[in-house]
């Protein structure tokens, strides 16, 4: 059978033909891809004639399209739905990929030809409109920080740093999935699973079924604090799963040692991006990668982080007091832990008071259809006039994923969105969003983008109901896609999220404010059985009650620490091997003055996927950079509210956020794209408010 991803796909919208693809076409079309990608680039930088716009910038976007085309395809098939050859493919490939990319990254004649471009320009010999000069001048600094300059010894150094790294760093996502699973507690006593409903320990039942047990599975997801831990009354039980929790990679069998350990594979990520910043003329990893980001430089990094921590771990040690007291009302003498917190918080929310609202009563109203189709679609509908329409001909990556069309408002076609929501053993952790065709005017294509989540699939015969942590988490990655589909660029390596890793969550985080409209309450919470609407006097509570918790703010808070833990510290400093993962985490936190025990971060660096896994090395930070201007950007779609749209949630606005901010994607420097969006730089007072730090 010919190999489908050798040539472009004839499936509408260039979808990926999921349905006769094989892995063993993935491992033909990486090969061909790269020898493809390689001539196709020699050709350009061995080129005669006078650099240009089109023969040096569009023969780069052009060049390398069975390779792009293959890894966007295989990408997310790999995270959602892994197998054991999938895994090899990583594995194999991954440093193959990294001496790939250092081979075009390290080629002084292309960077030569990027050179000669710009000259020209400089001289007035070639003009170079708005998104031309920026996409050059991305590609030029890409050889710069990547080692264009260093002397050959050097560059073999490099090339041997990155097919490690590329190694390590998949070793690590295959050991958090294993570990992820094998954290699995298992319950027989049905009466530990008391506080939860019929539904809930029906899906628990189901994952035991699956893995051949009797009795009750309760999962673990990928970060520290677990959804289940809300609910269950049995305090034997909650210290049992946040124990799993907390405890995954970290070594469980009696020798100190497990299959699932990834503690030695982290301290040598860490310590290898310590010495390749170190070889390319950096301090540290860190300044390597704040460099590119908004913040531009560790000082503004840290100094955030700083200015937050006394303020934020204050308030949470006031949470921790008033929770000690509800724990001695229930069990005397017990002092609060931290699987405590979020069953206690939970009923203190159930138990009323001014602004308090307990989540859990919502559960009935949100059945993952409708918050999907008159939740998430319609918010996106009413800002940007797009439509959203089912495909069931087209296959996804899976037979759980289901395709959407997407429409203009006068009917033509925008791009399409896959939707793959439900949790299952072959997928990581997590929530993300990927594009596996880019938008792009060059070569005419329109933007496919994914929207994977873990939320618990329903027991057969049961309706699939979401937490609203589900909920935010859905309208959060649609956020993503949204900036997919509607960005309107010239250049594929500019579009949709190819933008600053401390601006990416930006526009997801800015989507979440639809979730708490009151407006879009009424629309999309509804009883799964009756159809009723969410009582108007739960919205009032819920929205009542948004202003973030001392926890949530510290558990993300000492994540970021954290992460600039490892990619500050010299490498002198850091842990040999695994064993000092632990004793270094705490002293990170303690320096910070954040070391409060009964709030773990939200990942611990043995299961740091974000970091370690992932492409946040540095820059898990990010995602409080952005709310910044998530924050700023809320208060702009507030003074733009019209009667009968109090949040803002108006065409006239969405059309100018469309335009001025999620069109651009990456096809100018991204603080540029937000003061031409807002007229000025972000206010930082909104999210000081926001947490509850008023002015500070």
């Amino acid at each position: 059978m010919t190999n489908p991803l050798l040539s472009p796909s004839t499936l509408p919208f260039a979808l990926p033909d999921y349905a006769t693809i094989t892995d063993a076409h993935v491992r033909e079309a990486i090969e061909a891809g790269m020898t493809e990608q390689l001539a196709e680039l020699r050709a350009l930088a061995t080129e005669s004639a006078p650099a240009t716009v089109e023969n040096v910038l569009h023969a780069w976007e052009t060049a390398g399209a069975t390779l792009d085309r293959t890894l966007a395809a295989f990408w997310v098939a790999k995270s959602a739905d892994t197998n054991d050859e999938r895994d090899a493919i990583m594995a194999d490939f991954a440093p193959r990929l990294a001496q790939h990319s250092d081979t075009i990254m390290l080629d002084a004649d292309l960077y030569a030809r990027l050179k000669q471009l710009r000259e020209r320009a400089d001289a007035g010999q070639v003009e170079l409109d708005e998104q031309d000069d920026f996409v050059l001048t991305e590609r030029l600094r890409g050889y710069e920080r990547n080692g264009i300059a260093l002397e050959e010894g050097r560059q073999e150094r490099l090339r041997e740093l990155n097919a490690e790294l590329a190694t390590l760093s998949t070793e690590f996502e295959r050991l958090l999935v294993k570990g992820r699973l094998a954290a699995a507690v298992h319950v027989t006593d049905e009466a530990e699973l008391a506080g939860l409903g019929d539904a809930d320990k029906a899906g628990l039942r189901e994952s035991a079924q699956a893995r051949g047990l009797d009795g009750w599975l309760v999962t673990i997801t990928n970060t520290t604090g677990q959804p289940i831990l809300d609910s269950l009354e049995d305090r034997g039980l909650r210290e049992r799963v946040f124990s799993a929790s907390v405890g995954r990679g970290l070594g469980s069998d009696d020798d100190g040692d497990s299959e699932t350990d990834t503690r030695d594979i982290l301290v040598r990520i860490a310590r290898l991006r310590s010495e390749r910043a170190t070889l390319l003329g950096y301090e540290h990893h860190a300044a390597y990668t704040h460099e590119v980001g908004c913040a531009r430089t560790t000082d503004a990094v840290n100094d955030l982080l700083g200015r937050l921590a006394p303020g934020v771990t204050e308030i949470a040690q006031r949470e921790a007091t008033a929770l000690q007291g509800l724990l001695e009302q229930q069990h005397p003498g017990a002092e609060l832990q931290g699987w405590d917190w979020q069953f206690l918080s939970a009923r203190q929310q159930a138990a009323g008071g001014e602004g308090s609202f307990d989540t859990d009563r919502l559960k009935p109203y949100l059945e993952f259809d409708r918050v999907l189709h008159d939740g998430v679609f319609a918010a996106a509908t009413a800002l940007y006039g797009i439509t959203f329409h089912e495909r069931q001909e087209l296959v996804g990556y899976t037979d759980e994923a289901r395709v959407f069309e997407v429409r203009e408002e006068d009917g033509t076609a925008l791009g399409a969105v896959v939707i793959d929501a439900y949790t299952r053993p072959t997928k990581k952790g997590g929530a993300w969003m990927t594009s596996i065709v880019k938008q792009s005017h060059l070569l005419g294509d329109l933007p496919v983008v994914t929207n994977t989540c873990n939320v618990p699939p329903a027991a057969p015969g049961s309706p699939s109901l979401m937490t609203w942590t589900n909920v935010i988490t859905l309208f959060h990655e649609f956020g993503h896609d949204l900036h997919g589909l509607l960005s309107d660029v010239r250049y594929p390596s500019r579009a949709g999220t190819s933008v600053p890793r401390d601006f990416v969550e930006f526009p997801s985080q800015v989507n979440e404010i639809w979730a708490w409209e009151p407006a879009m309450l009424q629309r999309f919470a509804r009883h799964h059985e009756t159809g009723e609407p969410i009582p108007a006097e739960w919205i009032d509570a819920l929205v009542a009650n948004r202003t973030e918790t001392g926890y949530h703010t510290l558990e993300l808070l000492k994540a970021m620490i954290l992460d600039q833990a490892w990619h500050q510290t010299p490498l002198a400093e850091l842990p040999e091997d695994g064993s000092a993962v632990e004793e270094f985490e705490a002293a990170a936190l303690e320096r910070a003055g954040v070391a409060f025990p009964l709030v773990p971060p939200r990942y611990r660096s043995a299961y740091f996927h974000h970091i370690f896994g992932g492409g946040y090395s540095a820059g898990y930070y990010s995602y409080l950079w952005s709310e910044v201007m998530d924050a700023d950007t809320v208060a702009w779609f507030r003074e733009q509210a019209e009667e009968g749209s109090p949040g803002g949630m108006t065409r006239a606005a969405g059309a100018t956020f469309r335009r001025e901010l999620l069109g651009r994607a990456g096809s100018i420097e991204a603080l540029e794209a937000y003061r031409r969006f807002r007229g000025s730089d972000p206010d930082v007072s909104h999210l000081l408010a926001r947490l509850g730090l008023g002015a500070a």
